[in-house]
């Protein structure tokens, strides 16, 4: 059996130390970027504000609406359906799939917006 000479011990210890730390910072960067986040259109003037709204997966979106009226978020393939938002209210919802949807106010059809989720 050989001996393992301190020096060169040490420098194992101090290796493997700086392996687990650049692995932790790894994790915690890909961690954070990996939260999901918030986005918010905006309910005012019969429309929604933003139109389109880029969103990834785990992401929630909000509805908030600002306008006199009460209005709807009602995907036109039917994967959801806000219900009657009031005015000063609002609706959320977090997306899981990929995939566009295109959505209006069922009260006023003329009121048109899409999410994209990549």
């Amino acid at each position: 059996m050989s001996k393992v000479s301190p020096a060169a011990a040490s420098w194992s210890i101090r290796a493997v130390r700086r392996a687990t730390l650049a692995l932790l910072v790894v994790v915690a960067t890909g961690a954070a970027s990996a939260q999901a986040a918030t986005h918010t259109i905006t309910i005012a003037g019969m429309t929604f504000d933003p139109a389109t709204v880029r969103l990834a997966p785990g992401d929630r979106v909000v509805w908030l609406n600002r306008d006199l009226v009460p209005h709807t978020a009602s995907a036109r393939d039917g994967s959801f359906e806000s219900g009657r938002i009031d005015p000063g209210q609002q609706w959320s919802l977090v997306f899981a799939a990929a995939g566009a949807i295109d959505y209006v106010c069922a009260y006023h059809p003329a009121m048109q917006g899409r999410l994209e989720v990549q």
